[in-house]
Protein backbone atom coordinates (compact mmCIF):
# COMPACT_ATOMS: atom_id res chain seq x y z
CA UNK A 1 0.00 0.00 0.00
CA UNK A 2 1.49 3.33 -1.06
CA UNK A 3 2.05 5.69 1.86
CA UNK A 4 1.51 8.64 -0.50
CA UNK A 5 -0.22 7.62 -3.73
CA UNK A 6 0.38 9.76 -6.79
CA UNK A 7 -3.39 10.06 -7.19
CA UNK A 8 -3.54 11.59 -3.72
CA UNK A 9 -0.97 14.26 -4.55
CA UNK A 10 -2.64 15.06 -7.86
CA UNK A 11 -6.13 15.29 -6.36
CA UNK A 12 -5.13 17.26 -3.27
CA UNK A 13 -3.12 19.90 -5.09
CA UNK A 14 -5.47 19.85 -8.04
CA UNK A 15 -8.31 20.72 -5.68
CA UNK A 16 -6.28 23.57 -4.20
CA UNK A 17 -5.49 24.83 -7.70
CA UNK A 18 -9.10 24.60 -8.86
CA UNK A 19 -10.17 26.51 -5.75
CA UNK A 20 -7.62 29.26 -6.42
CA UNK A 21 -5.69 28.57 -3.21
CA UNK A 22 -2.29 27.88 -4.82
CA UNK A 23 -0.47 28.95 -7.96
CA UNK A 24 -0.18 26.58 -10.93
CA UNK A 25 3.60 26.35 -10.49
CA UNK A 26 3.32 25.39 -6.80
CA UNK A 27 0.56 22.90 -7.51
CA UNK A 28 2.45 21.14 -10.31
CA UNK A 29 5.65 21.01 -8.25
CA UNK A 30 3.76 19.25 -5.45
CA UNK A 31 1.91 16.92 -7.84
CA UNK A 32 5.11 15.72 -9.50
CA UNK A 33 6.95 15.20 -6.21
CA UNK A 34 10.12 13.17 -6.69
CA UNK A 35 9.18 12.06 -10.21
CA UNK A 36 10.87 13.56 -13.26
CA UNK A 37 7.79 14.54 -15.24
CA UNK A 38 4.04 14.00 -15.42
CA UNK A 39 2.01 14.24 -18.63
CA UNK A 40 -1.69 13.77 -19.36
CA UNK A 41 -2.97 12.15 -22.54
CA UNK A 42 -6.47 11.63 -23.93
CA UNK A 43 -7.79 15.03 -22.85
CA UNK A 44 -10.72 16.43 -24.81
CA UNK A 45 -9.45 18.78 -27.50
CA UNK A 46 -5.82 17.64 -27.23
CA UNK A 47 -4.18 15.42 -29.87
CA UNK A 48 -1.28 14.30 -27.65
CA UNK A 49 0.13 14.36 -24.12
CA UNK A 50 0.23 17.73 -22.34
CA UNK A 51 1.71 19.04 -19.11
CA UNK A 52 -0.18 19.17 -15.83
CA UNK A 53 -0.78 22.94 -15.93
CA UNK A 54 -2.51 22.76 -19.31
CA UNK A 55 -4.30 19.56 -18.28
CA UNK A 56 -5.79 21.14 -15.16
CA UNK A 57 -6.94 24.12 -17.21
CA UNK A 58 -8.49 21.85 -19.81
CA UNK A 59 -10.34 19.83 -17.17
CA UNK A 60 -11.60 23.05 -15.57
CA UNK A 61 -12.89 24.25 -18.96
CA UNK A 62 -14.74 20.93 -19.33
CA UNK A 63 -16.56 21.54 -16.04
CA UNK A 64 -14.37 19.72 -13.50
CA UNK A 65 -14.60 21.58 -10.18
CA UNK A 66 -12.96 19.00 -7.92
CA UNK A 67 -10.98 15.78 -7.87
CA UNK A 68 -11.55 12.60 -5.90
CA UNK A 69 -9.20 9.68 -5.25
CA UNK A 70 -9.84 5.98 -5.80
CA UNK A 71 -7.60 3.28 -4.30
CA UNK A 72 -9.17 0.03 -5.52
CA UNK A 73 -8.01 -3.49 -4.74
CA UNK A 74 -9.25 -6.87 -5.96
CA UNK A 75 -12.80 -7.30 -4.70
CA UNK A 76 -12.90 -3.74 -3.37
CA UNK A 77 -13.62 -0.97 -5.96
CA UNK A 78 -12.90 1.76 -3.40
CA UNK A 79 -13.68 5.21 -4.76
CA UNK A 80 -14.74 4.05 -8.22
CA UNK A 81 -18.02 4.81 -9.96
CA UNK A 82 -17.60 3.06 -13.33
CA UNK A 83 -17.81 2.36 -16.16
CA UNK A 84 -16.17 -1.10 -16.18
CA UNK A 85 -13.42 -0.01 -18.59
CA UNK A 86 -12.25 2.75 -16.28
CA UNK A 87 -12.58 0.54 -13.21
CA UNK A 88 -10.41 -2.14 -14.84
CA UNK A 89 -7.64 0.34 -15.66
CA UNK A 90 -7.80 1.83 -12.18
CA UNK A 91 -7.68 -1.59 -10.55
CA UNK A 92 -4.61 -2.50 -12.58
CA UNK A 93 -2.88 0.72 -11.46
CA UNK A 94 -4.30 0.38 -7.91
CA UNK A 95 -5.25 4.06 -7.96
CA UNK A 96 -7.02 6.73 -9.97
CA UNK A 97 -8.35 10.28 -9.85
CA UNK A 98 -12.04 10.87 -10.57
CA UNK A 99 -13.33 14.27 -11.63
CA UNK A 100 -16.22 15.97 -9.87
CA UNK A 101 -18.48 18.18 -11.96
CA UNK A 102 -17.66 16.51 -15.29
CA UNK A 103 -17.29 12.82 -16.26
CA UNK A 104 -13.52 12.48 -16.59
CA UNK A 105 -11.02 10.37 -14.71
CA UNK A 106 -7.24 9.94 -14.72
CA UNK A 107 -5.31 6.68 -14.35
CA UNK A 108 -1.52 6.77 -13.93
CA UNK A 109 0.96 4.72 -15.94
CA UNK A 110 4.43 4.82 -14.36
CA UNK A 111 7.56 4.27 -16.43
CA UNK A 112 11.33 4.44 -15.99
CA UNK A 113 13.81 5.86 -18.49
CA UNK A 114 17.52 6.57 -18.69
CA UNK A 115 20.77 4.61 -18.37
CA UNK A 116 21.81 2.60 -15.33
CA UNK A 117 22.68 4.92 -12.50
CA UNK A 118 20.63 7.77 -13.94
CA UNK A 119 17.13 6.32 -14.16
CA UNK A 120 14.25 8.73 -13.77
CA UNK A 121 10.59 8.01 -13.16
CA UNK A 122 7.86 9.54 -15.24
CA UNK A 123 4.07 9.27 -15.22
CA UNK A 124 1.52 9.39 -18.01
CA UNK A 125 -2.01 10.04 -16.75
CA UNK A 126 -4.63 8.55 -19.10
CA UNK A 127 -7.81 10.61 -19.25
CA UNK A 128 -10.86 8.39 -19.62
CA UNK A 129 -14.64 8.82 -19.32
CA UNK A 130 -16.18 7.99 -15.94
CA UNK A 131 -19.72 7.55 -14.72
CA UNK A 132 -21.15 10.41 -12.70
CA UNK A 133 -22.25 8.52 -9.60
CA UNK A 134 -21.33 8.35 -5.89
CA UNK A 135 -17.91 6.69 -5.39
CA UNK A 136 -17.96 3.16 -4.00
CA UNK A 137 -17.51 2.53 -0.27
CA UNK A 138 -16.03 5.91 0.73
CA UNK A 139 -16.81 6.80 4.37
CA UNK A 140 -17.10 10.24 5.86
CA UNK A 141 -14.07 11.61 7.72
CA UNK A 142 -15.70 10.92 11.06
CA UNK A 143 -16.58 7.36 10.09
CA UNK A 144 -13.07 6.76 8.75
CA UNK A 145 -11.44 8.00 11.94
CA UNK A 146 -13.64 5.83 14.16
CA UNK A 147 -13.20 2.75 11.96
CA UNK A 148 -9.43 3.12 11.86
CA UNK A 149 -9.17 3.46 15.63
CA UNK A 150 -11.39 0.41 16.13
CA UNK A 151 -9.47 -1.69 13.60
CA UNK A 152 -6.19 -0.79 15.26
CA UNK A 153 -7.47 -1.80 18.67
CA UNK A 154 -8.70 -5.13 17.35
CA UNK A 155 -5.40 -5.89 15.58
CA UNK A 156 -2.95 -4.47 18.14
CA UNK A 157 -2.03 -7.83 19.59
CA UNK A 158 -1.36 -9.38 16.20
CA UNK A 159 0.58 -6.37 14.89
CA UNK A 160 2.77 -6.28 17.99
CA UNK A 161 3.85 -9.86 17.31
CA UNK A 162 4.81 -9.12 13.69
CA UNK A 163 8.55 -8.71 14.08
CA UNK A 164 9.00 -7.00 10.71
CA UNK A 165 6.28 -4.46 11.43
CA UNK A 166 8.04 -2.88 14.36
CA UNK A 167 11.68 -3.93 14.41
CA UNK A 168 14.60 -4.91 12.23
CA UNK A 169 16.76 -2.77 9.94
CA UNK A 170 14.33 -2.63 7.00
CA UNK A 171 11.42 -1.54 9.16
CA UNK A 172 13.51 0.96 11.09
CA UNK A 173 14.87 2.52 7.89
CA UNK A 174 11.38 2.94 6.46
CA UNK A 175 10.03 4.41 9.68
CA UNK A 176 13.01 6.77 9.98
CA UNK A 177 12.41 8.01 6.44
CA UNK A 178 8.73 8.55 7.24
CA UNK A 179 9.57 10.52 10.40
CA UNK A 180 12.16 12.60 8.52
CA UNK A 181 9.59 13.64 5.94
CA UNK A 182 7.18 14.63 8.69
CA UNK A 183 9.84 16.60 10.56
CA UNK A 184 10.75 18.53 7.41
CA UNK A 185 7.20 19.85 7.45
CA UNK A 186 6.02 17.87 4.45
CA UNK A 187 2.46 18.88 3.74
CA UNK A 188 0.24 15.83 3.87
CA UNK A 189 -2.55 17.75 2.17
CA UNK A 190 -2.82 20.94 0.19
CA UNK A 191 -4.39 24.19 1.41
CA UNK A 192 -8.15 24.05 1.75
CA UNK A 193 -8.39 20.74 3.60
CA UNK A 194 -9.84 20.55 7.13
CA UNK A 195 -7.43 19.71 10.00
CA UNK A 196 -9.32 16.49 10.66
CA UNK A 197 -8.46 15.28 7.16
CA UNK A 198 -4.76 15.81 7.84
CA UNK A 199 -5.04 13.86 11.10
CA UNK A 200 -6.89 10.97 9.47
CA UNK A 201 -4.50 10.80 6.52
CA UNK A 202 -1.40 10.84 8.71
CA UNK A 203 -2.66 7.93 10.79
CA UNK A 204 -3.85 5.99 7.74
CA UNK A 205 -0.48 6.39 6.01
CA UNK A 206 1.42 5.31 9.11
CA UNK A 207 -0.78 2.23 9.44
CA UNK A 208 -0.41 1.50 5.74
CA UNK A 209 3.38 1.67 5.99
CA UNK A 210 3.50 -0.79 8.86
CA UNK A 211 1.17 -3.20 7.07
CA UNK A 212 3.26 -2.96 3.89
CA UNK A 213 6.39 -3.78 5.86
CA UNK A 214 4.65 -6.76 7.40
CA UNK A 215 3.55 -8.09 4.01
CA UNK A 216 6.87 -7.43 2.27
CA UNK A 217 9.13 -8.94 4.90
CA UNK A 218 7.52 -12.26 5.62
CA UNK A 219 5.55 -13.53 8.56
CA UNK A 220 7.63 -12.42 11.51
CA UNK A 221 7.82 -15.09 14.14
CA UNK A 222 5.05 -17.27 12.71
CA UNK A 223 5.97 -20.94 13.01
CA UNK A 224 2.90 -22.61 11.53
CA UNK A 225 0.59 -22.22 8.57
CA UNK A 226 -2.33 -21.56 10.90
CA UNK A 227 -0.48 -18.71 12.64
CA UNK A 228 0.48 -17.20 9.29
CA UNK A 229 -3.13 -17.39 8.11
CA UNK A 230 -4.34 -15.82 11.35
CA UNK A 231 -1.97 -12.89 10.94
CA UNK A 232 -2.96 -12.29 7.32
CA UNK A 233 -6.60 -12.48 8.33
CA UNK A 234 -6.00 -9.87 11.03
CA UNK A 235 -4.03 -7.53 8.75
CA UNK A 236 -6.38 -7.51 5.76
CA UNK A 237 -9.29 -5.66 7.40
CA UNK A 238 -6.87 -3.13 8.91
CA UNK A 239 -5.34 -2.50 5.48
CA UNK A 240 -8.80 -2.12 3.96
CA UNK A 241 -9.79 0.34 6.68
CA UNK A 242 -6.57 2.33 6.20
CA UNK A 243 -7.20 2.60 2.46
CA UNK A 244 -10.77 3.76 3.09
CA UNK A 245 -9.47 6.37 5.53
CA UNK A 246 -6.93 7.63 2.99
CA UNK A 247 -9.62 8.07 0.35
CA UNK A 248 -11.93 9.79 2.82
CA UNK A 249 -9.19 12.27 3.71
CA UNK A 250 -8.24 13.07 0.12
CA UNK A 251 -11.90 13.39 -0.92
CA UNK A 252 -12.99 15.50 2.05
CA UNK A 253 -12.41 18.79 0.20
CA UNK A 254 -14.87 17.82 -2.52
CA UNK A 255 -17.31 16.24 -0.07
CA UNK A 256 -17.45 19.42 2.04
CA UNK A 257 -18.02 21.51 -1.07
CA UNK A 258 -20.75 19.13 -2.24
CA UNK A 259 -22.53 19.28 1.12
CA UNK A 260 -22.26 23.05 1.17
CA UNK A 261 -23.91 23.29 -2.22
CA UNK A 262 -26.95 21.30 -1.22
Amino acid sequence: MLSEPRSGRLAAWGNALLAGLVSPDDAVLAMVGDDAVHRVEGLPGESGPVGLTLAMGRLRSQGVTGLRVALPAPGHPLGLSGPPEFNARALEAEEAVVGFGAPYGLVPEVYEAGPDGDVHVGVVWHCLPVREAPPADVPSLGEAERELAEALREATEVLSRLDVAGSGPVAEAALDAYRARAERGRELLAPGYPPRAVRVLELAQRVGLLISLAYENGHGGAVSASEMAARVQALRPVERTARRAQVAAYNSSVEERERGGR
